[in-house]
């Protein structure tokens, strides 16, 4: 009698908890529609309760239930285990120990949105795209993407293995990864050359706007100010949405930032830019790739769409929806979308992704070979016996500071040589036709 209570109390719950609709007409059909699929799932409850070869908790039945109803809406839905939402939280603050890579559902299967910057998985080369088909040799199919997470994350320094299937490879990859702390900071700067600086944004976190402004106004401080930026996006796979907004708002005074449409009338939004003061008025080239998503797809949108910055690099992620996150009793906690992303001229983000206004692939720049010319032999006035050495040779013998060895990695960067170049380039034009 025990479990056919169960079976009918959990009938009544859900009936109740979706019942909520005015009656008129149409309506009573549709809430008999409802009530029918409830009395069946009551009666599959009931069935496999009482007759299934193992006994079974009821508890479990239910979750595993909703789990499987929330998680076939879309890859960014889901219903989360106490210890899974937690994990949740620590993303955006605090420290946890993992590997470091951004993870989503993709046609049903466990991608790489981007690696972390800084992380385990960053400096083993894993990529954006790579297919993740086992962790520590436990298939990832029909895997719940926090399992996937829980499973990736754990103690520092302790190993874990991941097998990959990449796009071109041969054969799957096998990643042997040490965990390691997290790192939080989502912000790192450098002048590229003389007026022309370089701002990297690796995520969006609670205090990203903070470290934004930090290190934009100290570039702005050096030397004669800004000419122009490069604003890296590159492998950011998103964050918090308020955070991508107002960094939006630095470089925007007005329109449109991003606007948020969704089947209620109360998820719809429209995030507006205001006055900046200082006003940022140097040109900007946003660096974009596959793995920029979300967050980083809505800056690189706003900076496009309001002609405020070009875009280069190529097509990003295109993860455009919007997901709120609800606690629910005894720890647990669902996530799930109710809204899209539109761009300032009205694009969805979804699927699509952000279109570059220049397609350059990455890659590296490879010194150029030198020509043996007979001319390369000739004797140079640094040749000459007890010859004067160059005012800087000192200066240049010594060991290069790590600031030097990351502008020179830049330096090298095909896309940001190229947002450089057409930096330098803008500046050269606007002094030709007068407008500088």
């Amino acid at each position: 009698m025990r479990k056919t209570n169960w079976a009918v109390f959990v009938l009544f719950w859900l009936t109740v908890a979706v019942i909520r609709i005015p009656a008129a007409g149409a309506v009573y059909a549709a809430e008999e529609k409802t009530y029918q699929s409830l009395k069946l799932f009551s009666d599959v409850l009931e069935e496999l309760e009482n007759n299934y070869v193992d006994q079974v908790k009821p508890e479990e039945l239910v979750h595993n239930a909703i789990k499987g109803m929330v998680g076939n809406l879309d890859p960014h839905s889901s219903f989360m285990p106490p210890d899974a939402f937690g994990d949740l939280k620590d993303d955006t603050k605090g420290e946890f120990s993992g590997i470091g890579i951004v993870i989503t559902m993709k046609d049903g299967i466990l991608t790489v949105v981007s690696p972390i910057e800084g992380t385990p998985a960053y400096a083993a080369g894993i990529t954006a795209g790579d297919i993740i088909v086992k962790i520590d040799d436990v298939s990832t199919k029909d895997m719940a993407m926090w399992e996937a997470v829980n499973k990736m994350r754990g103690p520092r320094y302790e190993e874990v293995k991941i097998t990959i299937i990449r796009e071109k490879a041969p054969a799957p990859l096998i990643f042997s990864l040490k965990r390691d702390m997290i790192p939080m900071t989502s912000v790192r700067s450098a002048m590229l050359t003389p007026g022309f600086g370089y701002l990297r944004i690796t995520n969006f976190r609670m205090n990203t706007l903070d470290d934004v402004t930090e290190q934009l106004s100290a570039l702005e401080k050096q030397g004669d100010g800004l000419k122009g930026l490069v604003i890296d996006l590159r492998d950011n796979p998103g964050g918090l949405l308020d955070q991508a907004i107002r960094i939006s708002d630095l470089f925007i005074d007005k329109g449109t930032i991003v606007s948020i449409k969704g089947r209620i009338k109360k998820n719809n939004q429209e995030f507006k830019a205001h006055p900046n003061f200082p006003e940022r008025n140097y040109p900007i080239v946003t660096l974009i790739n596959g793995g920029s998503a979300s967050a980083s797809e809505i800056v690189a949108g706003a900076l496009k769409d309001n002609a405020r910055s070009l875009v280069i690099g190529t097509t990003s992620f295109g993860k455009g929806s919007v997901q709120t996150v609800r606690p629910l009793k005894d720890g647990f906690g669902l996530k799930y979308t109710i809204a899209r992303y539109y761009t300032p001229s009205g694009h969805s983000i979804q699927a699509k992704g952000i279109l570059p206004d220049i397609r350059v692939e990455s890659g590296t720049m490879e010194a150029p070979k030198k020509e043996n010319s007979p001319f390369d032999q000739m004797l140079k006035e640094k040749d000459l016996k007890n010859s004067l050495k160059p005012e800087a040779e000192e200066a240049k013998t010594q060991k290069k500071s790590q600031k030097d060895v990351e502008i020179e990695k830049l330096n090298k960067d095909v896309q940001v040589k190229r947002a450089l170049d057409i930096l330098i380039s803008y500046g050269v034009f606007s002094k030709i036709n007068g407008t500088n």
